[in-house]
């Protein structure tokens, strides 16, 4: 006989007919989370789970009242920029007007120097 040879004779084999065959369904995408057992309904969570679930809470409401603070603050930045606007526009108009009553001053000034119209500040004049 050949050493190199791998034939068995069928006696050898059972049949395929002896054996039962447990076949178990495998369902790929249906995998067993890793946190199930300690997600069971049975089982009351402990103290440190507590508390984890807790502090979670108080983070969700933490992150929940921070998002309204700063849309709060976006709110508040544009109403003073809006304000900053119209104290520029008026501080400009303010501007233009002390611009113009100078220039009233002086011309009047000139008409009190040609007329020889004497002004004193204590006498309520101009």
């Amino acid at each position: 006989m050949n050493p190199y040879q791998y034939y068995t004779p069928p006696a050898y084999f059972p049949q395929q007919q002896e054996y039962e065959v447990n076949r178990v369904e495998y369902e790929p995408y249906q995998q067993e989370s890793y946190y199930a057992p300690y997600q069971s309904e049975e089982r009351q969570p402990t103290g440190l789970e507590r508390r984890v679930a807790q502090l979670e809470r108080q983070n969700a409401e933490q992150t929940r009242e921070l998002t309204r603070l700063s849309q709060e603050d976006q709110r508040q930045n544009r109403e003073i920029t809006r304000m900053n606007e119209q104290i520029r526009r008026l501080s400009q108009s303010i501007e233009i007007h002390t611009r113009r009553l100078n220039r009233l001053n002086q011309r009047l000034r000139a008409v009190e120097n040609r007329l020889n119209i004497p002004f004193h500040a204590t006498e309520g004049g101009f």
